[in-house]
């Protein structure tokens, strides 16, 4: 089923500022908060919709990408840290703090209105590298992955921390001439979790976690480049006490192609012709990112010379099309020749459509620039 416009789910117009999205936002939640519908698939739905259009417009830079793209701007399938993958968990603790005292009549245990959810920790981020050939780049992959991470064990149990209550904040009342005075502070017992440990298995942590091996299948878009980082929320290690899951960072390693080589989009080929070949032309193949592509060699090619095979190269992760496979034309010199060939080649030497053109003075790389940019 195809997304709404963000704007349309929020229903304010494309030129909001960020006080009208806060307010369309709030209003929306406070609808469809689930505390308010419990049961209610349909609000549930609609509450994780405004959230996401909530998070992308009210960032800077993923808005001004909508903008341009629309949906196709914000990561495909792969998420991408978009809101693509929100749950419940994400939106609690992401946008929880905007709401002020809003959702406080809505109940302590689902709403953002409770104490014990503010208090929530996040895990820790999970790192891995991820190695892609330029074919997968291309095309983009599905890819499933090991990942050793901390998941909360099903044997521990939790209670609410005794000195806070589950709040995760402690409230002093002092007395003073002017009156009582209220200040609120994290509980030192429980550190803010609202949660103590009342059953640690041996293998757990102090946290009641424990080491887990897992496969994850995760989608990578296609266009990512080395050293590009993407960010999958909620697939890291787990939050302790049942709290938010961390996010899963992956760093692309490009793995070198064996013929072509990588300039941001475009592709780049170094062929080498003989001298026959280069002054007779001929007809050759080059190799692509999806078999062979058939070029003509004009007679009287120059090395140096580069032919562009136009959408040929690679995507851009943020942009439509394709870059261009460059061929680069070498003429290759032989260094050993039998005594049949030289003689061949003296009867040559001084011929008169064998001497360079003495006109030609421009240097072999701006010639080659000048092939490129006005093929």
């Amino acid at each position: 089923m195809a997304k709404r416009d963000y704007y349309e789910v929020l229903g304010v117009g494309r030129n909001a500022d960020e006080s009208e999205l806060k307010k369309a936002y709030r209003k929306l939640a406070i609808k469809f908060h689930p505390d308010k519908n419990p049961g209610d698939k349909k609000a549930e739905e609609n509450f994780k919709e405004a959230a996401e259009a909530y998070e992308i417009l009210s960032n800077k830079d993923k808005r001004a990408r909508y903008d341009q793209f629309g949906h196709a701007g914000m990561g495909g399938a792969s998420g991408g840290g978009y809101g693509g993958n929100m749950n419940m968990d994400d939106i609690f603790s992401q946008f929880g703090d905007i709401f002020g005292g809003g959702f406080g009549g809505f109940g302590g245990g689902g709403g953002f209105g409770g104490g014990a959810r503010s208090s929530r920790v996040k895990g820790s981020n999970l790192r891995i590298k991820v190695k892609m050939t330029l074919e997968e780049v291309n095309e983009g992959v599905s890819k499933k992955i090991k990942l050793n991470k901390l998941v909360n064990s099903p044997d521990a149990t939790f209670n609410a921390c005794g000195t806070c209550r589950g709040t995760g904040q402690v409230t002093r009342v002092t007395n003073t001439i002017l009156g009582q005075m209220q200040t609120s502070s994290t509980c030192p017992t429980c550190g803010g979790l609202g949660k103590s440990i009342s059953n640690r298995p041996k293998d757990s942590d102090s946290n009641g976690q424990i080491r887990s091996e897992v496969t994850e299948t995760i989608e990578i878009p296609a266009g990512v480049e080395d050293g590009m980082q993407l960010s999958l929320r909620g697939k890291g290690n787990d939050g302790p006490f049942g709290g938010v899951p961390g996010d899963l960072i992956i760093v692309i390693e490009e793995i070198a192609h064996e013929h072509l080589h990588r300039d941001g989009q475009n592709l780049y080929y170094d062929l080498y012709l003989n001298f026959a070949d280069a002054a007779l032309g001929c007809n050759v193949e080059v190799p692509t990112l999806k078999g062979k592509a058939k070029i003509k060699i004009n007679s009287g090619t120059q090395a140096g010379k580069l032919l562009r095979l136009k959408g040929k190269g690679l995507p851009g992760i943020n942009s439509y099309g394709h870059g261009d496979l460059i061929v680069n034309i070498n003429v290759w010199t032989p260094t050993e020749m039998t005594k049949e060939e030289k003689e061949l080649l003296e009867r040559l030497r001084n011929a008169p459509n064998f001497q360079p053109h003495p006109d030609k003075k421009e240097s072999g790389f701006f010639n080659k620039m000048k092939d490129y940019f006005h093929s």
